[in-house]
């Protein structure tokens, strides 16, 4: 069974910074891609960022490009979110995720995803 522990969210300051982290438990850690996600209150859930198994491509939502970085460490079946930069409307509660299927791409799809955490909040202060 995949189970999936965000940590590092927080109360933080407009302009700072933030690491997510997301340890997975299970097997082939390193064969799935793994992606971030977020829910603000009110609005739906929104993909923030996504990793490819291997770790060599990655994709952003345009809202967090350039202030955030996603990157795995396959030793330590780990995926981590570096929010750099950070908005008041980056307030959400940070969700990642595992790909049902194994050697796929950095894909933004919720429907690729299979597997999640339970959130970890993030808040931003003006």
């Amino acid at each position: 069974q995949v189970q999936l522990v965000e940590s590092g969210g927080g109360l933080v300051q407009a302009g700072g910074s933030l690491r997510l982290s997301c340890a997975a438990s299970g097997r082939a850690f390193s064969s799935y891609g793994m992606g971030w996600f977020r829910r603000a209150p009110g609005k739906e859930r929104e993909f923030v960022a996504a990793i490819n198994w291997s770790g060599a491509n990655r994709n952003y939502a345009d809202s967090v490009k350039g202030r955030f970085t996603i990157f795995r460490d396959n030793a330590k079946n780990t995926v981590y979110l570096q929010m750099n930069s950070l908005k008041p409307e980056d307030t959400a509660v940070y969700y990642c995720a595992r790909t049902q299927s194994q050697y796929i791409g950095a894909t933004m799809g919720t429907y690729e995803y299979s597997y999640w955490g339970q959130g970890t909040q993030v808040t931003v202060s003006p």
